[in-house]
């Protein structure tokens, strides 16, 4: 059975680079809640998932690239809940050629039925036609959008903060679709600023967030997305491996590692206030790992340790 509640450790991290710094980085390790359901994955899927065994759905469907963490999540979640998965995958070009992919190999194995559909067509899946179309095809499926952002993923990502926390006058997350940022702002408290480290070009989450909470403390930083959603360098490898040796703690790629590395940056320019105390949220995407480094090697790029 899938699980409902589950909390994290938070461990203090030291790093050389900002081993002068009068404030304290905690990270709080939301990556090992489950090993194939991690981080904020796992927070968006449980109440969804709890209410589709509810309404006796037998189909999980959502949307997704073809190295998309939630694709893998929810194949994985399905697996552990006895319900049946289908993905809808952007680029029908990759029908033929997807057994290299580690992370479609993952949602497979784990009994995920893929359609992949051309990119024109993927731009309307939150389209009543399209959505409707989908709906006829698979009629007892409880349909998740991409990413996993709704109200209900938005109330498990409420619960990534614990009263322990309180302790903390920023928190500190990764950004994509907005919605653990949203859960993260509503249940932060008034001293408290939150800040979302986007993973992408652009603030444009604010509209997302405010459909959950009315509150305003907080801020969203693009200036360490590396040029956009995906897109890492040698410098965050460099950063990533050395993250590692020096913490144990192995980030991922496309979120985790931007944030940590923007939290580091805005230390050293002094960003963050003296005593500061700074939570960081480790969203998990671990698996993602794999294929990063595969592109990294075509590219003759340094890989990331693991």
């Amino acid at each position: 059975m899938f699980p409902i509640f589950e909390n994290s450790e938070n461990i203090r991290i030291n790093l050389d680079e900002i081993n002068d710094f009068s404030g304290e980085v905690h990270l709080k390790r939301e990556d090992e809640l489950h090993p194939h359901v991690s981080g904020n994955k796992f927070r968006k899927l449980k109440y969804n998932i709890h209410l589709a065994s509810i309404q006796e759905k037998k189909t999980l469907l959502t949307f997704g690239g073809t190295f998309s963490n939630h694709i893998a999540a929810v194949a994985a979640a399905g697996k552990a809940a006895n319900l049946n998965t289908v993905g809808i995958i952007r680029g029908d070009e990759l029908k033929n050629d997807y057994k290299n992919n580690p992370t479609l190999q993952f949602a497979e194995q784990c009994g995920m039925q893929f359609e992949f559909v051309s990119r024109e067509a993927y731009r309307q899946k939150d389209s009543t036609t399209f959505q409707q179309q989908l709906l006829r095809k698979y009629p007892h499926c409880y349909l998740l959008p991409e990413g996993g952002t709704n109200e209900l993923a938005v109330r498990g990502c409420k619960e990534i903060i614990t009263a322990d926390d309180a302790a903390f006058n920023f928190i500190c997350t990764p950004v994509g679709t907005g919605g653990t940022l949203a859960g993260l702002v509503a249940a932060s408290k008034n001293h408290q600023t939150v800040i979302g480290y986007s993973a992408l070009k652009g603030t444009f989450q604010h509209t997302e967030i405010s459909k959950y909470t009315s509150k305003s403390n907080y801020t969203i930083k693009d200036a360490y997305c590396f040029g956009g959603y995906a897109k890492i360098d040698s410098q965050l490898v460099r950063f990533m491996n050395s993250f590692k040796e020096q913490t144990g703690v192995l980030l991922d790629p496309v979120y985790t590692a931007k944030m940590l590395f923007g939290i580091v940056r805005d230390i050293k320019t002094g960003y963050f206030p003296e005593n500061s105390r700074i939570l960081a949220i480790h969203t998990g995407g671990l698996q993602g790992i794999s294929g990063m480094n595969q592109r990294l090697k075509q590219k003759k790029l340094p890989q990331i340790h693991t």
